[in-house]
């Protein structure tokens, strides 16, 4: 079981959660996401997802992690003290914070990678390899998602505005692959071809869409770091460089931004 946390998000086109700690409990977070914390509560380096498990299950997940790109260790912050205490945690861009309690979706959410936050202790934070062939080849990062399972409360984020939509059995929704930030473990994941090779080409929306199938829950956000990243670069007085399409590994070719 994760600890019971609570928590208050502040803020709102810049956010962050404060994590209100009891004493001996503790959070888990993406290294480099503190924003602030009070006296009393201690940092210490976690090797794996920083679930509970024993070291061969924090081995494999370490495995899992590494193999994927992602840092071998998290952050743990606990409460030493005999008062409750602070911590807080802020958002690396423009855009919101969703709570999520694991409880409430089976124990397990699917997101983006780089949307995780924090979460309470005991929640695991690994990675997701999504085994269809479309989502393979073309979907770049959503090819490596992650995964938050446990039973307590996760913190994701994601940019601009988001979108929550529940899906209905055999329901089918369309997205930018950039834009979708999390899904439930009952819909089903992979990557459309646009249509004919003009559309593809000058439609401006790219040549591949990710397509999202019930039942199930959806968070999706109006603007990805890599597309405000995109109109950055290319309204500053230094305009080139490579840039980095949020659908994944094929690049600007599919971009529709």
């Amino acid at each position: 079981m994760a600890h019971e946390i609570d928590f208050q998000i502040h803020g709102n086109e810049m956010q962050f959660v404060e994590i209100e700690l009891d004493p001996q409990e503790s959070v888990i977070a993406e290294a480099g996401s503190l924003m602030m914390m009070e006296d009393g509560v201690q940092i210490q380096t976690l090797f794996g997802d920083g679930s509970q498990q024993g070291f061969m299950g924090k081995l494999i997940g370490a495995g899992k992690r590494w193999l994927a790109g992602e840092s071998l260790f998290m952050t743990e912050f606990t409460n030493l003290s005999y008062d409750k205490k602070r911590v807080a945690f802020s958002a690396p861009y423009p855009g919101k914070i969703i709570p999520l309690d694991l409880r409430i979706y089976g124990g397990k959410i699917v997101c983006q990678k780089d949307a995780f936050l924090c979460a309470a202790k005991g929640i695991s934070v690994g990675i997701d390899f999504q085994r269809r062939l479309g989502a393979g080849f073309f979907g770049g990062e959503g090819f490596i998602m992650e995964k938050l399972e446990g039973e307590g409360l996760a913190f994701i984020h994601a940019g601009g505005t988001i979108y929550e939509r529940e899906l209905v059995a055999g329901e089918l929704l369309r997205i930018h692959a950039g834009n979708l930030v999390a899904l439930t473990q009952g819909v089903t994941y992979d990557i459309e071809f646009v249509g004919g090779i003009k559309t593809a080409l000058f439609g401006g929306e790219g040549m591949f869409f990710a397509t999202l199938r019930g039942p199930g829950k959806v968070w999706i956000q109006s603007l990805p770091l890599s597309r405000l990243a995109d109109h950055i670069i290319s309204a500053s007085p230094i305009a080139g460089g490579s840039r980095r399409e949020e659908g994944g590994f094929l690049g600007g070719l599919f971009d529709g931004d």
